[in-house]
């Protein structure tokens, strides 16, 4: 039997000390009683979301791809087959899955002639937001607030961030692009308002410091940076104290949750000191904590996502997992073309083919998320279950910047509001923003009458 102290642990307990600030997970020493219960029980546990964002579409959104089924099943509703798919690696997790395909971003299209052209460098703006950017190379940008931003406008205030935005390709550059649009259409899938995109967090170092607080100066920051101690070793008295006020069941969940601090923080120190060893990088000019391999970087954000989420230090990401035009390779996916000249495949067959193979890899990486999700409790609920994951791309055919039949999936519990195991096929014409809607309601936002060019609601 635990022992809970005479009052409820607070949830928001931060152990503190040298400038470090380190939320604590779920405990059960944190469980009110009383009318404290019952007002917790009333307000509900709002549903964490992540939004990630793919560009260049996919493979099977060619006519080519179409016609093999490279990305979307054949089968429609519960009894589909993933097999041969670029979905396939989320086939232990079709459970959790819904599959929605030919749905419209109709607003990341061409509106007048000057337009023509310029897909990439205003995609990525109307993904969560389903407006269309006003063309512009100067500081006046204008698209829309994004989903993410909605959402936490409305259930992330109580967090100590009420959000995180987070990348992976360098989204760093100043002024135009390309077809007279401002790079802060590229650079950003969240926008806080109409004229407010967000900056993204490319550097795991970064991210880590803003979710643990590790210097309160600048002097400070920089000497943790240096060091190749832990960030706990400035709250190890505040953590003894802590174990004293706990039963053996938060004992050990506190101590597994600072060992998972401590091991993304050990990894970030090895990047870090590779990067800094004089070594030739792959990636020229990244920060030092960021590693030259994709599937690494990838990997070491979902591990600080699953521990933001964990601790409730956010309960909202947006995650941009390329830039347009980005020629980086992935060998890790058998496939050495550019990301982007693969994706203009010209609909031959055999270059479709290698770009869906690309696809698969990203697709590839999502079940590491999900069983991190699903392996780690939120109280006595796995995290799965309490959150809805959203993975997609503004663009359809990379290969004709075709915006038409884009790829869409949804993964995640959502709080007992997302069932799964579905390919659900909208009709001919219906815009991505109808779905994104219908996921509004579902997050507890039914309030909200249209998102972007949204005609009604999508049922999945």
């Amino acid at each position: 039997m635990p022992l809970i102290p005479r009052s409820p642990l607070d949830r928001r307990t931060f152990l503190q000390g040298m400038g470090a600030m380190i939320a604590l997970p779920q405990l059960e020493a944190m469980r009110p009683v009383g009318r404290a219960a019952r007002a917790l029980a009333a307000a509900g546990d709002p549903t964490r979301v992540l939004f990630m964002e793919m560009v260049h579409g996919a493979a099977g959104c060619s006519p080519f791809g179409q016609a093999e089924h490279l990305w979307s099943p054949r089968e429609t509703g519960s009894a589909f087959n993933l097999a041969g798919t670029s979905l396939s690696p989320l086939e232990p997790w079709r459970h959790t899955l819904s599959i929605i395909s030919n749905t419209d971003v109709r607003m990341a299209e061409a509106y007048k002639p000057e337009e023509i052209g310029g897909d990439h460098f205003r995609s990525s703006a109307v993904f969560l937001t389903q407006a269309h950017p006003t063309q512009t190379e100067g500081s006046d940008v204008h698209a829309g607030t994004s989903i993410d931003q909605l959402y936490a406008r409305r259930f992330g205030q109580g967090t100590p961030i009420p959000s995180m935005q987070l990348c992976i390709e360098p989204l760093d550059r100043a002024g135009g692009c390309a077809y007279g649009y401002s790079c802060l259409y590229t650079d950003s899938i969240s926008w806080a308002s109409p004229t407010e995109p967000l900056p993204m967090v490319r550097d795991p170092r970064v991210a880590f410091e803003q979710l643990f607080g590790v210097g309160s100066t600048p002097a400070e920051r920089a000497a943790r940076t240096r060091s190749t101690g832990s960030v706990l070793d400035w709250i190890t008295g505040r953590v003894a104290e802590l174990r004293r006020e706990l039963g053996a069941a938060d004992r050990q969940r506190v101590d597994q949750y600072l060992q998972n601090v401590r091991e993304i923080e050990r990894r970030i120190q090895q990047v870090e000191a590779r990067n800094r060893s004089g070594e030739e990088r792959e990636l020229a000019g990244a920060p030092a904590g960021v590693p030259d391999s994709f599937g690494d970087h990838v990997r070491l954000m979902f591990d600080l996502q699953v521990l933001a989420l964990q601790a409730d230090m956010t309960r909202v990401f947006s995650f941009k997992l390329g830039r347009d035009a980005s020629s980086r390779t992935y060998p890790e996916s058998g496939v050495m073309t550019g990301f982007h000249p693969a994706s203009h495949h010209g609909n031959n067959p055999q270059r479709v083919r290698e770009f869906a193979e690309i696809n698969k890899y990203h697709v590839g990486l999502l079940p590491y998320l999900l069983e991190k999700l699903n392996t780690t409790m939120d109280g006595d609920t796995p995290l799965l279950q309490k959150t809805a994951i959203v993975y997609g791309s503004p663009m359809a055919d990379g290969n004709t910047h075709n915006h038409r039949r884009c790829p869409l999936l949804v993964m995640g519990g959502a709080n007992g509001r997302h069932a799964g195991n579905q390919h659900v096929k909208a009709p001919d014409g219906t815009p991505m923003a109808n779905a994104m809607l219908t996921l509004l309601h579902r997050l507890g936002m039914d309030d909200v009458a249209q998102f972007g060019d949204s005609t009604g609601t999508l049922a999945f």
